[in-house]
């Protein structure tokens, strides 16, 4: 994984439900650890854009359903600023589902706008999106 340059507000807790926006079968999953972050003892871990997370999917296709599995997180609702000094934000928060830590995809379409800064850390994001903000 690349570093970011923005500086990304952690705005996804342990426990927060966020939407799949891809074709790989899964609808909602719930965020069950933060791959790679390291915290104060006693604390949960965040998430933000562009980070590798574990989750569960609650909501989904049978196949799909109590699987747990590694996503990226592309969007999120709370604002965070980027380099230039511009401030962008969502309407909701999402991930996309992935097969393995190098990045593949499990879904071969994207829905919506994916985040600049997902796409730089990881590349196999940027070759199936269609939007990039």
């Amino acid at each position: 994984m690349k570093a970011i340059k923005a500086n990304i507000v952690r705005a996804l807790p342990h426990r927060a439900k966020l939407e799949v926006c891809d074709n790989s079968g899964a609808k909602i999953i719930v965020i069950i650890s933060v791959k790679g972050q390291k915290t104060s003892k006693g604390r949960y871990p965040a998430a933000a854009i562009g980070d590798l997370i574990k989750a569960s999917v609650i909501k989904g296709t049978p196949e799909m359903r109590k699987q747990v599995v590694d996503a990226v997180i592309v969007r999120q609702k709370k604002e965070y600023r980027r380099p230039d000094g511009t401030r962008i934000k969502f309407t909701d928060n999402a991930a996309i589902i992935l097969k393995d830590d190098k990045g593949n995809l499990k879904g071969t379409i994207l829905k919506g706008p994916i985040a600049k800064e997902a796409t730089e850390r990881w590349p196999n994001i940027a070759k199936v999106a269609s939007i990039v903000v």
